[in-house]
Parts: C-alpha cells; structure tokens; sequence
C-alpha cells in the first residue's frame, strides 16, 4: 500500500485524508509526502520518507494523482538505475494508496528546500523537464543524510545494495 503525507494546500485539491489508524506502507521505499506546487502549469513534489528522493509530477487532473504516481516514480527509478524487477515489484505494492497529513517536519523541510530549488533550476521555462529536475535535486545534500550517505541519489542506492548486492 502506498502512502502519501500531503501538506494542506495538496490535500485541498485531492480530498482529505483517508489513512486508517494502523495501516503500514508495505513498499520498499515506504511512505512518500508531498505538496503542491504552484506553477502553470502546477505540479507536485513527492518526497520519499526513508531516501528523501524527489519526484515531479503534473498536478493536473487532482483526482487522478496517486493513480498516476507509481509510474512517475517508476521513471524517476529506472532513471536511477533500479534493477527493473525491484520496479515492477514497487509497483505491485502501490496497488492500493491512502492519503493522510504531513508528521515530519523535518520532510518537511527537505521539501520546501526542493521547492526553492526546483524554482532556481527551471528559470523562465514555461514547461520544464520534471524529470531532470528530479534528477537534480536529488544530488543536494541533505542534512537529515548527513551522517549517511548525503544526498537522495546516494541513499537509494546504498538501500538498492542493500537489498540486491551487486553481482561480483
């Protein structure tokens, strides 16, 4: 099951939350917060709790949002250079989602720092590549990673190697 941690001006535009007391992320990369951006076109930045790696994606139409998340990440993944079967098993765990309010402040943060950062990157481009700015920002170091692996990038792969050691 996916979770998504939505600030107040998302879950304005997608609904409220629908997280049931108890329920558990059951994806690798866990629970994923996100909020709008306000560009023309407007966006949202999801955030990944565990890795704190981004993902841009269209807002447009809100209510189809966490329908169409599992294949932006899937992108944003193979991008990385995820293994295709970690992938598709990502994906399958994704079959259900729920909506509930931020917890973190410290993701928090990391967000409104990405989004400051994305604003930066994009310049004047009126329809800016969503997914080379993800790919950007998760090269910024972050605090919360400091005593790991520093940046997003460097996290997912280190939890990658974790799971699947590469082969010698």
């Amino acid at each position: 099951m996916l979770i998504v941690r939505a600030t107040k001006k998302l879950l304005d535009r997608i609904g409220p939350p629908s997280l049931v007391e108890g329920e558990q992320s059951t994806t690798l990369l866990g629970q994923w917060y996100a909020t709008a951006v306000f560009w023309k076109p407007q966006v949202v930045l999801f955030v990944n709790e565990l890795t704190l790696l981004p993902v841009l994606m269209p807002l447009a139409p809100a209510a189809t949002l966490l329908a169409r998340f599992p294949q932006q990440l899937a992108m944003v993944l193979a991008a990385h250079g995820t293994p295709e079967s970690i992938i598709g098993e990502e994906l399958r765990q994704m079959s259900g989602s729920r909506v509930a309010k931020t917890a973190s402040r410290s993701v928090v943060g990391i967000m409104n720092e990405f989004t400051y950062l994305a604003e930066t990157y994009r310049g004047d481009s009126p329809a800016p590549d969503l997914l080379g700015l993800a790919m950007r920002l998760a090269t910024t170091p972050c605090g919360p990673l400091y005593s790991k692996h520093v940046s997003p990038d460097r996290e997912l792969d280190a939890l990658l190697r974790s799971i699947a050691p590469p082969a010698s």
